[in-house]
């Protein structure tokens, strides 16, 4: 993880001697947040492999993290075309907003950004199964679990057939959208049960996408 000598040269901080740096989750692509660096931030966050900050309001250098414990650990940065801004793709721990929310912006359902299911039902793993269905379904097994990605896989077909026969069928098509949301729910739940991260499998269709 590290910038260029070719982007270090196109930096272009302002004249306070800042750069705005845009977080960007890896796992599913949404935005967590907007900081500033300075240069010497900048370089901790080379360094040290995790995002530090410059504090306008403090005047004062500060590790994302280092009260709450939220870190975000850095995949890689990149510039954007007129060096005036970094672009911060790292793996967040916990929630990011000092607000306690998982991000300082709206996940972006439309684009179907899943790191933050992801992250919800990791905490619903060891919830009470008598109030989640989330820990009763890990509960139950891995078999169970499999067996409705199958189940729910089937059903997602069936309402695509269904749809494309009639595909001024509002009804029909509602029922794709949520046999679709439910097929997508379960494999995460069966990522959760085999320990796979969303960020794993962004990862593996970012490689195969660049090999075409």
């Amino acid at each position: 993880m590290r910038l260029s000598e070719q982007d270090l040269a196109r930096l272009r901080f302002s004249d306070d001697g800042l750069i705005a740096a845009i977080v960007q989750d890896v796992a599913g692509g949404a935005v967590r947040m907007l900081g500033w660096m300075n240069r010497e931030a900048l370089d901790l966050t080379l360094s040290s492999g995790e995002v530090w900050f410059w504090s306008r309001s403090r005047q004062a250098l500060w590790k994302k993290g280092e009260t709450s414990g939220n870190t975000l650990t850095v995949e890689s940065l990149a510039l954007d075309c007129d060096g005036d801004a970094l672009l911060v793709r790292a793996r967040p721990t916990g929630p990011t907003c000092h607000t306690g929310a998982r991000s300082c912006f709206e996940p972006n359902a439309a684009r179907l950004e899943l790191g933050w299911l992801s992250d919800v039902l990791a905490t619903r793993r060891d919830a009470d199964p008598t109030e989640s269905y989330t820990a009763r379904l890990l509960a139950s097994g891995i078999e169970r679990v499999a067996q409705k990605v199958g189940e729910e896989g089937v059903e997602t077909v069936i309402a695509g057939l269904t749809s494309a026969a009639d595909p001024e069928d509002a009804a029909k098509r509602k029922r794709l959208i949520s046999e679709s949301a439910d097929l997508v729910y379960h494999l995460l739940v069966l990522w959760q049960a085999c320990g796979v991260d969303a960020g794993e499998v962004a990862n593996e269709l970012g490689a195969r996408h660049a090999q075409r």
